[in-house]
């Protein structure tokens, strides 16, 4: 079970960090988080009960109610939340940038959807379920080679089940928010 998220920017992504025995996380919670198009009030974060390592993900959208979709991406967790309605529906280890090429932070919408593109700059690279953030090449992909010591050219590479699920639930326009966060426990207050 996760006993942190990330608040970065105003908003809350998640990263994998176990609970100690005597502490128990809640798996509904509310917080109230300002972003760029109002508030993002968090019902709940997905029970999962080990950190994330790379190549691991999760998806669970019984029960959840219709929504915005939000796609949060933490720089220092390196890991991928989706949000719907403020329930995280799906969560997993991302590749991202390195120094020479890093990911962008900032909120961006996704600008298309391109089930089966390839990279015009890096050598027809796959980049299967790209959801484009960006005119000038930064994506989320799915990446068939998801683990430590990977990266990628700034975009943010996921692993292709994971992708196809965000693929079929995405749409243009969707928010995708980039942060570099900091941790906080659960319970505390954001501020």
């Amino acid at each position: 079970m996760r006993s942190y998220v990330i608040l970065a920017a105003g908003v809350i992504a998640t990263i994998g960090s176990p609970v100690s025995e005597t502490q128990a996380a809640p798996q509904e919670m509310e917080r109230r988080v300002g972003s760029k198009n109002g508030e993002f009030t968090v019902q709940r974060i997905l029970d999962i009960p080990s950190p994330i390592r790379y190549g691991d993900w999760y998806w669970d959208e019984e029960g959840v109610p219709d929504g915005e979709l939000t796609v949060t991406v933490d720089l220092q967790a390196r890991v991928m939340s989706v949000w719907r309605g403020g329930y995280e529906i799906g969560a997993t280890a991302v590749l991202l940038g390195t120094e020479d090429h890093p990911t962008p932070t900032g909120v961006f919408p996704i600008l298309t959807k391109e089930r089966h593109n390839t990279s015009s700059i890096y050598d027809d690279a796959p980049m299967p379920w790209t959801l484009r953030l960006t005119w000038d090449g930064i994506a989320i992909h799915g990446g068939s080679e998801i683990e430590n010591g990977y990266a990628s050219h700034g975009c943010v590479a996921a692993p292709d089940p994971f992708m196809d699920k965000l693929f079929a639930t995405a749409g243009k326009g969707d928010k995708v928010i980039i942060t570099d966060g900091r941790f906080i426990g659960l319970g505390e207050s954001v501020r």
